[in-house]
């Protein structure tokens, strides 16, 4: 039975899909146990960037270390990273939603969108967005279907894989409601456990918090944020604008740990010309830079700070090499990154424009 057309927000998850796009790729690997992360060496030092169903059986998940993950599952295949096929795979998945009738579509990620559509059958229109995305690019993917923008987000996963789910301002306690907070979009585990520190464990404790409580935990804004995301509210408008990058960042993890200063600062030199390549693309200047380091075994710590605004490189790179200086001397350095935030462009706008001298 079909409904009045409304405004429905749709979102839409490719299933396992960096996996999916190397199956693709090679067949013979349906069915069996598929890492992808770093350059498909174990006994380098990398992350589980995802793992097909199949590998996850075995525990595996992203953001694991390579080498855990393969003790944990043995058998697995695992693939280095091929960032150029899975954004070519990406953009046909993104061109599909696109070409869905009366469709507004907000790209988020490589894997996943929220579509915008009004309609009399939002489950219907899901399931033929899901069989277009399968002909086009024999990818398969989940719909979450709401009433708001959070509420679509997490209806996804109760459609996973290959299906589709609906949550509303109707069901959304009693589907949601005993879950812990950490199952909210937008609320990882250090939230949950700020959250917990007030007794508030689940959604429904959540929706229903004294919101004088939240502000003095997070803040004015960001306190009855949280409660909105407890009762599943907010926007319910898909944006079509064009996602523009504040900034540009390059990280390395170091398969042996470095001390001496002179690596250090060469290692940043290295990082801040790929920064600095991906930056002049955008015909913005520079406004700040950021450092990030991670001393062994695992403490990340980041500085940044704020520059006049500059398209001179070497003033970025001397910037840059102001931050390492803020590094632990003699403290072995894991992980090393660099980052360049650029004005965005209404403020580039109101400046000067690079000339041939500059970039």
């Amino acid at each position: 039975m079909t409904e009045s057309a409304q405004s429905w927000v749709l979102h839409v998850d490719l299933d396992q899909f960096i996996a999916a796009v190397e199956v693709l790729r090679r067949p013979e690997l349906a069915g069996k146990p598929v890492i992808v992360g770093g350059r498909g060496d174990p006994t380098e030092r990398a992350v589980v960037s995802t793992a097909s169903y199949e590998a996850r059986a075995f525990g595996v998940g992203s953001g694991m270390p390579l080498r855990i993950a393969a003790r944990k599952a043995p058998e697995a295949i695992i693939l280095p990273v091929d960032a150029p096929a899975y954004t070519a795979a990406s953009d046909e998945v993104m061109a599909t939603l696109r070409s869905q009738p009366g469709a507004t579509v907000q790209v988020l990620g490589w894997d996943e969108a929220f579509v915008g559509v009004v309609t009399d059958d939002p489950e219907a229109y899901a399931r033929a967005i899901q069989a277009s995305v399968l002909a086009r690019t024999a990818l398969h993917c989940s719909v979450g279907i709401g009433d708001t923008l959070v509420r679509a987000k997490n209806a996804t996963d109760f459609g996973k894989p290959q299906g589709t789910f609906r949550l509303t301002a109707e069901n959304w306690l009693e589907v949601m409601g005993d879950r812990p907070t950490a199952a909210l979009w937008g609320v990882g585990s250090k939230i949950s456990r700020r959250l917990a520190g007030h007794g508030i464990l689940t959604v429904e404790q959540l929706a229903r918090a004294d919101e004088s409580v939240l502000a003095a935990e997070f803040g004015p804004k960001m306190g009855p944020w949280y409660r909105q995301l407890g009762r599943g509210d907010g926007s319910s408008v898909v944006d079509d604008t064009p996602w523009v990058a504040r900034g540009h960042g390059r990280e390395t993890t170091f398969q042996q740990d470095i001390v001496d200063r002179g690596e250090i600062e060469q290692a940043a030199r290295d990082l801040a010309a790929q920064v600095l390549a991906d930056v002049v693309a955008e015909g913005r200047p520079v406004v700040g830079v950021g450092l990030k380091v991670r001393y062994a075994p695992f403490l990340t710590k980041t500085f940044v700070h704020k520059i006049p605004s500059t398209f001179d490189r070497d003033t970025v790179v001397s910037e840059i090499l102001r931050l390492v200086q803020r590094i632990e001397p003699d403290r072995p350095l894991r992980l090393l990154g660099v980052r360049a935030e650029m004005a965005m462009p209404d403020e580039a706008r109101q400046g000067h424009t690079p000339t041939r001298s500059g970039w």
